[in-house]
C-alpha cells in the first residue's frame, strides 16, 4: 500500500491502525451473525474459530487496546478542535461514533464480562434469545448499523486519494449495503428458530443450562456494571467538551482582531491562517488552489499590521513576484497574524458566488492532444468559404469520434486544428486514452484521405502533439458565459511539441510523461530531447511517422 496512506502524526496512524482492527473484526462479526440465515451449524463453527482467535491472550489485548485507543484519540481530537464546524459527512461520522459506546458497553457486559465472571456461555444464539422478542434486538441491530456507517465512513475518507479506490467503489458501495443486509437477516431468522425452541418448557430448561442462563441476581449485577460503565462514558464526553471550552476560551484570551476593509471586524484564535480565519468567520475569501499556495487568488493587502507579520516564504515570494504585488501584499492562506491587522481582499468573491463549481477550478494530471492539419492555409487559398468550411467539417467528422470513442473530449476547435484532454479517473488511464485516440485518428485520416483521391483531391495531413501533467480545468468567462477550458504549462508543452512534427516531417510526437504514465517507457524507444520556446525543462518524447504503427513500434521495442 502507498506510503501516502500513511501519512500524518502519531496519532493519526494510530486511528488508522485501530480503526482497521476494529473494522475487521465487525465485518467476520457480521457474517458471522448473517450465516443464521443460511444454518445454524455453520454460525456455530464460526463462532468457535471467530471465540479461539479474538479470546486468545495476545488477540484480546490487541482487540481492547484497539477499541481504547480508537476512542480515546476521538474524543482527544475532538477536544483539540479549534471550532465545531465540520462537513456534514466529518458531524455524521463523529455523531455516529459517540452513539456507539452507548449499546456497545451494554454488549460487552453482556457477553466477555458476563462469560468471565458469571460463566454465562455467551454464544450468538444465547444473545439472541436473550434480546428476542423484546426493543433490545433492534437495538442491537442499529449497533451494527451504525458499526458499520461509522467504518465505511472512515475507510472512505482514508482511501478517497487512492487511484484503485476511486474505482472500485461503486462496487464496494454494493458490498457496504450487503453486509449489514446480511447480518440483520440472519438475525432475524436465528432469532424466531430459538424463540420457537425456548417458548417449549421442555426445551427450555435444557437450553438454559446450556447456556448458564444468568439468575435475577447475576441480571442485576449486569445491568448495575452496565449502568457504571455508561456513566463513565458520559463522564469522559463531559470532559472533552470541558476541556474544548477550557482550550477555546484560553485560546480567545490570546486572540487577535482583523479587521477587513469593505467587511466586518473579527476576533479570532492565533495560529491559524489568514484564509483559515475567514472560512472559520463565514468571511467570503477567494482561494481557487483551496489554501495550498499554488495560486495567488487569495492575496491581500494588509493596510495595517504587515511590519508585524512573518517575513514569506520563498515560494510565498516567487508567487507574489509572478504577479507583480507590491510590498503591502501577501497570500492569506500563508500569513498567520500574531498581532491585530486590516487587511483588504484583492479579489471578492462575491461577484461569482453563484457560479457553478467548475468554475473554480480543478487540477488533474490529464493527457492532451494538440492536431492541426498541414498546409490548410495553401491549400484553401482561393477557395470558396463554403468550400473551406464544408473540407473542415468533413475533417472533424472523421477524426472527432475517434477522440471521443478512445474516452476523450474536444476542449476547443482551433481553425483547421483542435484540442483534445482525455480526463478519466486517473493519468495511466488518461494517458492509454490519448494513445488509443491517435492510432484511430491516424487509421481514419488513412480512409478520409481515400475519399478525397477518390474525388480528386489532395490528402491531408496533419500533426499531433501528445503530453500529460498537471492541468487546471475551469470555466474561463463572465458568469453565464463562461464555457470551460483547460490552463497550465502541459497545454503549451503539448502545443510545442505539434510544431515540431513539420520540422521532423513526423505525424506524431509523444512525450515520455505519457509513454511512463501508460507503463510503455522503456530505455530501448528511441526518445529525442526537445528544448521547445515558453517551457522551462527540456522534454523527451517519441517520434512516431505514423500513430498507426505507434503501438506496434512501443510493442516491439518492449520485445
Amino acid at each position: 500500500m502507498s506510503s501516502v496512506l500513511w501519512r500524518g502524526n502519531w496519532q493519526t496512524r494510530a486511528r488508522i491502525i485501530s480503526g482497521l482492527v476494529l473494522f475487521t473484526y465487525a465485518f467476520f462479526h457480521f457474517i458471522n451473525i448473517g450465516l443464521g440465515l443460511l444454518s445454524p451449524a455453520l454460525m456455530d463453527q464460526m463462532q468457535d474459530g471467530m471465540t479461539a482467535v479474538v479470546r486468545n491472550p495476545i488477540m484480546s489485548t490487541v482487540l481492547y487496546a484497539s477499541l481504547s485507543v480508537h476512542a480515546g484519540l476521538a474524543l482527544a481530537k475532538l477536544a483539540n478542535r479549534r471550532n465545531l464546524r465540520m462537513p456534514f459527512s466529518e458531524i455524521l461520522q463523529v455523531t455516529l461514533g459517540l452513539i456507539i459506546p452507548l449499546q456497545l458497553l451494554a454488549h460487552l457486559v453482556q457477553t466477555r464480562y458476563a462469560h468471565e465472571v458469571f460463566g454465562v456461555n455467551d454464544e450468538l444464539s444465547y444473545l439472541i434469545i436473550l434480546m428476542w422478542p423484546n426493543d433490545s434486538i433492534w437495538k442491537q441491530s442499529l449497533l451494527m448499523l451504525v458499526v458499520w456507517v461509522h467504518g465505511c465512513i472512515g475507510l472512505h475518507f482514508w482511501l478517497r486519494l487512492t487511484t484503485w479506490w476511486r474505482t472500485a467503489f461503486p462496487y464496494l458501495i454494493g458490498l457496504a449495503v450487503l453486509v449489514p443486509a446480511f447480518g440483520l437477516a440472519g438475525v432475524l431468522t436465528e432469532g424466531r428458530r430459538m424463540f420457537s425452541i425456548f417458548i417449549d418448557p421442555e426445551q427450555r430448561a435444557p437450553l438454559m443450562e446450556q447456556y448458564n442462563w444468568p439468575s435475577s441476581e447475576t441480571f442485576q449485577a449486569l445491568f448495575e456494571t452496565t449502568t457504571q460503565s455508561t456513566r463513565l462514558f458520559w463522564a469522559l464526553l463531559f470532559l472533552t467538551l470541558f476541556t474544548y471550552g477550557v482550550r477555546k476560551l484560553l485560546r480567545r484570551r490570546k486572540s487577535i482582531r482583523i479587521r477587513y476593509v469593505d467587511g466586518p471586524e473579527v476576533t479570532s484564535e492565533k495560529g491559524m491562517t489568514l484564509l483559515e480565519i475567514s472560512q472559520a468567520n463565514g468571511i467570503p475569501h477567494t482561494a481557487l488552489c483551496g489554501g495550498r499556495g499554488r495560486c495567488t487568488t487569495c492575496r491581500v493587502q494588509v493596510e495595517h499590521g504587515i511590519d508585524l507579520l512573518h517575513p514569506p516564504s520563498d515560494a510565498e515570494l516567487r508567487s507574489l513576484r509572478a504577479v507583480n504585488a507590491g510590498p503591502d501584499t501577501r497570500l492569506a492562506c500563508q500569513i498567520r497574524p500574531t498581532h491585530p491587522a486590516t487587511v483588504f481582499r484583492v479579489f471578492r468573491p462575491e461577484g461569482g458566488r453563484h457560479r457553478a463549481h467548475a468554475s473554480q477550478g480543478q487540477e488533474r494530471q490529464l493527457a492532451i492532444l494538440f492536431l492541426d492539419m498541414r498546409g490548410f492555409t495553401a491549400r484553401t487559398t482561393g477557395q470558396l468559404p463554403y468550400d473551406v468550411v464544408f473540407l473542415l467539417n468533413r475533417f472533424f467528422d472523421a477524426i472527432v469520434p475517434q477522440i471521443i470513442k478512445a474516452g476523450g473530449e474536444v476542449d476547443k476547435y482551433l481553425g483547421d486544428g483542435l484540442l483534445a484532454v482525455f480526463e478519466t479517473r486517473d493519468a495511466e488511464s488518461s494517458a492509454k486514452a490519448g494513445l488509443q485516440a491517435t492510432a484511430a485518428i491516424s487509421n481514419a485520416l488513412v480512409q478520409f484521405n481515400k475519399t478525397l483521391e477518390s474525388e480528386g483531391s489532395q490528402p491531408v495531413k496533419i500533426g499531433m502533439g501528445l503530453h500529460l501533467g498537471n492541468l487546471v480545468l475551469g470555466e474561463i468567462g463572465a458568469a453565464g458565459n463562461a464555457p470551460r477550458t483547460l490552463i497550465g504549462d502541459t497545454v503549451n508543452a503539448a502545443s510545442r511539441l505539434e510544431s515540431e512534427t513539420k520540422r521532423l516531417g513526423v505525424e506524431l510526437l509523444v512525450s515520455a510523461q505519457v509513454l511512463e504514465a501508460a507503463q510503455l517507457i522503456d530505455d530501448d524507444l528511441p526518445l529525442q530531447e526537445f528544448t521547445l520556446r515558453g517551457v522551462s525543462e527540456p522534454i523527451f518524447a517519441l517520434p512516431c511517422p505514423s500513430g498507426t504503427r505507434l503501438i506496434d513500434d512501443l510493442n516491439k521495442a518492449k520485445m
